[in-house]
């Protein structure tokens, strides 16, 4: 059960790079959580994916050296449903579908990719911390800081930073 989860059901093992096959795979299952059950359903999605990702990752990595082996990507999903939040949260208050606001989830996935790829500032540092939750929360708050941009390229598109 623990490999299924860290590995979100097995797109850890796509090559090449695991990290944006793990992200790519949670855009449909967001979408459908999202779908299904809202945004605060999705919002409490996001946090059983960080709680359980941070079990199945310490499951996984106890007795190894390696902290962060590549083919776990559920921190990937945890922080890519991070960067999609103010998208699903302005769909639901627009009453606008979910795809509507395509060019959004096209900033969330690339913007989160570039944070947890870059690693900037606090997110090098949790990932440097060579444990589970070091693993998760560096993906968190790259999804932190994509969710941040993301809002404001929405702002710019939208015209509300112009008036």
């Amino acid at each position: 059960m623990t490999r299924i989860i860290a590995t979100f059901f097995y797109a850890g093992y796509l090559r090449p790079a695991p990290g944006t096959w793990g992200s790519l795979a949670a855009l449909p299952v967001g979408w459908a959580v999202a779908t299904l059950f809202g945004v605060w359903g999705f919002l409490a999605a996001t946090v059983a994916v960080f709680v359980a990702g941070v079990w199945a990752t310490q499951a996984e990595t106890a007795g190894k050296d390696d902290h962060d082996p590549s083919e776990i990507v559920i921190d990937e999903v945890a922080g890519q449903w991070i960067a999609l939040l103010p998208v699903i949260y302005g769909a639901g208050m627009m009453n606008v579908d979910l795809l509507a606001l395509y060019p959004g989830w096209i900033a969330a996935f690339v913007l989160f990719r570039l944070f947890d790829i870059w690693k900037p500032g606090p997110v090098g540092w949790a990932d440097r911390r060579g444990d589970a939750l070091g693993v998760m929360l560096d993906d968190v708050i790259a999804g932190v800081f994509a969710a941040i941009v993301t809002i404001g390229l929405a702002a710019l598109s939208h015209g509300l930073l112009m008036r």
